[in-house]
């Protein structure tokens, strides 16, 4: 059945009942006039919140100039944005695409390539249980979650599967068709599930000991959101491949893979493409996004920011039973309950709070990055009740 107010849009999404029409930092109102407070960024889209008056002059400077004229042509705004990039991760050169799942993609098609290049006839990637990289028939392939792969087989050949923080998996693995190990450095529709500093390393050891391209899906924890730069070097482990997206446009749509030495120059002129990826509109976007993180010192405010959400939540739920995990870096946390969760959206919209359910359990929270302490203290105040209400309804038994 179709949504009844959206009759003509394919009914692909679960839509709450809610039509936002402005918003102003951490902040968005819908067509009632109600506010609502942005614990979820569009998904850790909205870097620098709703409406932000730098990227949106930025934005109307730029729609007045040009928007699109398509990469047969050079784009100083693509160099700018890329050289900082490459700046700020010690990579070496960008490609830029329009979301997280082309991102992905084309690290897919590098991996695969780095392979062929090899003489590696069916080369493989290793990839994670409960991994999420995205809905075409490549990254839907690559994902962990059985759910996302159902009525889609059969699915794109040459994954390897293994759990998330065991080197034992990795080492044990004895194909000489694998070419590149593929994670997302924090799992996000996971649930909120940090890599650890031990195992990027241990990873990066094996990687290089194996000739394998370290390739890490930064699409939802990059740019800022952990209180770095890219969630990577807070271990200090840097990939051959890093995809980007989300956050990198503040709302425009950016997508990017930045590639390090083993990985430049594997793909070559005609190999990869985009009509849209790269234009103008979207370079602006990336270039004040960067900016204003530095300008602002959203890093710092991410950090300290992050670090008293997570102590919020932990001295509220300190006693709530059904509250098993609460986890996370930065700006990216996950409250994880004893039993699936799904409608406290639903519940949290009504408070007047913009979160999402993951992985069946865990209550998301991705604010803007421009997010004050005041703000955060609303946020634990306005989800606490929920949460608490919810626990205290006996779960349902099959």
């Amino acid at each position: 059945m179709s949504d009844p107010t959206m009759p003509h849009v394919l009914d692909t999404y679960t839509r709450l009942p809610v039509a936002f029409t402005h918003g102003r930092g951490c902040r968005v109102w819908d067509d009632q006039g109600r506010e609502y407070l942005d614990a979820l960024a569009g998904i850790a889209v909205n870097t620098l919140g709703h409406a932000h008056p730098a990227l949106v002059a930025a934005l109307q400077d730029q729609v007045a100039k040009l928007i699109h004229v398509s990469n047969y042509y050079q784009s100083p705004l693509q160099e700018q944005l890329a050289a900082h990039l490459c700046a700020l991760s010690g990579l070496d050169a960008v490609f830029f695409c329009n979301s997280g799942l082309e991102a992905n993609e084309a690290a897919i098609k590098l991996a695969r390539k780095s392979g062929r290049d090899r003489g590696v006839a069916h080369p493989k990637l290793v990839v994670f249980e409960h991994a999420f990289h995205g809905r075409s028939h490549a990254t839907l392939s690559a994902t962990g979650n059985p759910k996302i792969h159902a009525g889609f087989e059969p699915l794109v050949p040459g994954f390897v599967r293994v759990p998330l923080d065991s080197l034992e998996a990795l080492e044990a693995l004895d194909d000489p068709e694998i070419v590149a190990v593929f994670l997302e450095t924090i799992q996000g529709e996971g649930g909120i599930r940090p890599a650890s500093t031990a195992y990027l390393q241990g990873l990066r050891a094996l990687c290089d000991a194996r000739g394998w391209l370290l390739m890490l899906d930064e699409v939802q924890c990059g740019l800022g959101r952990t209180g770095h730069w890219f969630a990577w070097q807070e271990s200090g482990v840097r990939p051959d491949v890093m995809a980007l997206a989300k956050g990198l446009g503040s709302g425009v749509p950016v997508g990017a893979i930045a590639v390090g030495p083993r990985a430049n120059g594997v793909l070559r002129r005609g190999n990869h493409g985009t009509t849209f990826g790269g234009n103008p509109l979207a370079m602006r976007a990336g270039v004040e996004t960067l900016a204003v993180i530095e300008r602002d010192g959203l890093l710092t405010n991410a950090t300290a920011r992050g670090a008293q959400l997570a102590d919020a939540l932990r001295d509220t739920f300190a006693t709530t039973a059904g509250v098993t995990d609460i986890r996370g870096r930065g700006l990216m946390v996950g409250v994880e309950l004893d039993r699936p969760c799904g409608d406290l959206a639903l519940r949290a919209l009504e408070a007047g709070l913009l979160l999402s359910v993951t992985a069946d359990r865990v209550i998301r929270l991705l604010p803007p990055l421009v997010i004050t302490a005041d703000e955060v203290d609303e946020v634990v105040a306005r989800l606490a009740p929920v949460v608490k209400t919810f626990l205290a309804t006996p779960p349902l038994t099959a």
